[in-house]
């Protein structure tokens, strides 16, 4: 009987434990609490899309979609009935109106609770989080959101716009300081270039690093088939080497030195301002725009930003992975900018921003080189056959490494990735590198195309000249650019178009001078059938100008206006003598040359070059003096001349010289060395009067005794 009592005693205690273990055999203490149950963003494993995280929304908005989380135990069971809380935790300095609904919410029976997110009235990044508690331990997510200004499309639109100016601008002061540096050596090496087409590739190459596009030196291609200067069949090499000069440029932009593009900038700015030396100021004119190309990109970079959450820009991008649809837009775009650099360099900046793949990038890389064709085109339009055939034979070639490329994008992917390697950094699935390796295929591509195709150079010739056959060459219709005779009622401005129709003269004045040595140092005759050209063209403007003035005088226009116009006349006039003496008297003597088989000695051949650039010097100095009417100058080529003429007697002397010493070479070319020289100082006393004519207008005589006197 005691145990039995003793028994019932201890069964009446232990019943409380046994009914709380009845009642809710799933409630755990609260350190087993702690352990079981976890809070995570809803679909974690497949982005941030499903769970609302990393969203852009305009200010003063609610967002699109709201925080979306999950509460699960330690087995992923979804836990019903808990309480979620939801608190703001950073925002924008002195940011207003933001808010959160609900602060906290239990979950329902998939282990789901939301909030919605309203933002404040200042752009810049929001924080929320979301946590559940326990009576130990508190598990935390963390969301954000973008805020974005109201006008956020026109300022993308401004960025970009501006970036792409300033990028353009910069390739373009990059291709200035460079020519400015190189174009002679250009000159001198096509004027020497051989059948070789490794030569012709390296130097196509060369044009092509030294303008910064493949597309002017298309259209320069375009101009010297045009010319004359070359044939089209010693383009071909060149068109294959333009393909792979273009892609150091976009190799230089995937190098992403934006951050310092200001230090760049400033440095290019000092060498041009400071420095007397002309090849540090041409130097710093390239390292200005290389600077000003990648401020512009960072410009870009940055009005691009919130387009990485804007779901139709990047549901676009989704879709250019079908390689037809992304090789179509990367030639239309490249065509209306008209440069591929640029378009690749917009393709970089995409992805710097995580906006684009490799795999995407490749049909828009491919669609950027097709575009950059229609450029040249355009240049070949009114040109003779061959030079449209030039135009033609770039897009082919680069049609050609498309139709290569397009049906195996998977493989050459793989292949871009085996050069240049994914870099991951920690946490992130998508490559920091995906610029350099985009720059990079943008490289492969051309280098492998122009490998497959140089072995076919000649097949490719006979190609192109069977799509664009031979065609009856038409007399070529001149034109002026600027005389309109409905403005001559306004004199000034008449005067000023007559000048600047006068300076198209000088351009051809200019040439011709210029290319009349090449038959006699370099015994090449393709020169002078452009230079019959542009005498033609000489003979026609000097008509139409002449004609304009004459018109303006009869006008109501004042002394003064019938003075400028008369002096003009004058300068046409010099103008065009030069232009007789270079396609009459040195082209007649030329003919006779080459056929005579004679050459200069050494010596002689020296003196002839140094005084022809004398002699080039004498006429840009004239130019100048009548394009600006500038009186110190003409003080100054004046004195020049002088020394010109004192030079040219000095040359002649120094041929007697050798001639005394009976040098075979000097004999035998003796009267066309003579008669070279003669010709050059009489086209420098050409020039020369254009600028007497400024120091002998009314009035500026005594200001230029002033001036000597001074």
């Amino acid at each position: 009987m005691k145990w039995n009592k003793i028994l019932i005693a201890i069964l009446f205690i232990s019943l409380p434990f046994f009914a709380i273990s009845t009642e809710n055999p799933q409630e755990d203490s609260p350190k087993e609490q702690m352990i079981l149950y976890r809070i995570e963003k809803f679909g974690k494993n497949i982005g941030p899309k499903l769970s609302g995280d990393k969203q852009h929304q305009v200010v003063n908005r609610n967002l699109t979609s709201p925080f979306i989380v999950r509460v699960i135990d330690s087995l992923n069971n979804p836990v019903p009935d808990t309480r979620v809380y939801f608190e703001i935790v950073q925002t924008p300095d002195k940011a207003d109106g933001y808010a959160i609904e609900p602060k906290h919410a239990k979950t329902d029976s998939l282990g789901i609770a939301f909030c919605t997110l309203t933002l404040g009235d200042v752009y810049g990044e929001y924080q929320v989080t979301a946590k559940i508690r326990t009576d130990h331990l508190e598990s935390v997510v963390l969301f954000t959101a973008h805020a974005k200004k109201e006008n956020w499309v026109t300022m993308l639109v401004v960025g970009l716009l501006g970036g792409l100016a300033l990028f353009l601008m910069g390739i373009n002061m990059m291709s200035k300081g460079f020519k400015h540096s190189a174009g002679q050596k250009i000159r001198m090496i096509l004027g020497k270039l051989s059948k070789n087409r490794i030569t012709a590739t390296g130097f196509g190459a060369f044009i092509t690093m030294v303008t910064q596009s493949s597309s002017a030196t298309t259209v320069m291609l375009v101009g010297f088939v045009q010319s004359g200067l070359l044939r089209f069949n010693q383009t071909i090499g060149m068109i294959f080497g333009a393909a792979i000069g273009t892609t150091l440029t976009v190799q230089l932009i995937a190098f992403n030195i934006a951050d310092y593009s200001l230090l760049i900038i400033a440095l290019g700015f000092a060498m041009m301002t400071f420095s007397k030396r002309e090849g540090v100021r041409y130097a710093g004119e390239a390292i200005l725009g290389f600077g000003i190309l990648f401020f512009g990109m960072y410009l870009m970079s940055q009005a691009m930003y919130p387009l990485r959450t804007y779901d139709p820009f990047i549901d676009l991008l989704g879709k250019l992975k079908i390689p037809i649809l992304g090789i179509i837009a990367g030639t239309l775009f490249t065509a209306l900018i008209q440069s591929s650099a640029a378009f690749v360099g917009i393709m970089l900046t995409l992805a710097t921003q995580g906006l684009i793949s490799l795999e995407a990038a490749i049909p828009l890389l491919l669609g950027a080189n097709l575009g950059t064709s229609i450029t040249g085109i355009i240049a070949g339009m009114n040109a003779s056959r061959d030079a449209q055939r030039v135009a033609m034979a770039y897009t082919i070639f680069k049609l050609i490494g498309i139709l290569m490329l397009a049906f195996v994008i998977n493989p050459f992917v793989d292949l871009v990735r085996f050069v240049t390697p994914d870099v991951l950094t920690e946490g992130s699935t998508i490559p920091v590198n995906i610029p350099r390796q985009i720059a990079n295929a943008h490289t492969i591509f051309n280098v492998l195309i122009t490998v497959v195709m140089l072995p076919f150079t000649n097949y490719f010739d006979k190609l192109i000249c069977w799509i664009l056959p031979a065609a009856k060459e038409k007399k070529p219709q001149f034109k002026v650019m600027y005389l309109d005779r409905n403005l001559l009622s306004t004199p000034s401005v008449a005067l000023k178009l007559a000048k600047q129709e006068v300076l198209r003269i000088c351009e051809y004045v200019e040439h011709m001078v210029d290319d009349i040595l090449f038959p006699f140092i370099d015994n090449d005759k393709t020169p002078l059938k452009r230079i019959e050209l542009m005498e033609e063209k000489v003979d026609f403007l000097r008509d139409q100008i002449n004609s304009y003035l004459i018109s303006l005088t009869r006008e109501d226009v004042t002394d003064q206006s019938i003075q400028e116009a008369f002096q003009v006349m004058y300068t046409v006039k010099e103008l065009e003598q030069i232009a007789d003496i270079v396609s009459k008297n040195l082209s007649e003597r030329a003919k006779v040359w080459l056929d005579s088989g004679a050459e200069f000695s050494p010596e002689g051949k020296q003196e002839i070059k140094e005084f022809h650039l004398l002699t080039q010097r004498q006429i840009k100095r004239a130019i100048n003096v009548f394009e600006e009417l500038n009186l110190e100058k003409a003080q100054k080529m004046s004195a020049k001349y002088q020394k010109f003429k004192d030079i040219g007697r000095d040359m002649e002397r120094q041929h007697f010289e050798r001639l005394k010493q009976d040098v075979n070479k000097s004999v035998s070319s003796s009267k066309t060395h003579l008669e070279l020289v003669s010709m050059f100082r009489t086209i420098g006393s050409h020039a020369n009067n254009i600028a007497q004519i400024i120091l002998e207008w009314p009035g500026n005589k005594e200001m230029a005794k002033e001036n000597l006197e001074n």
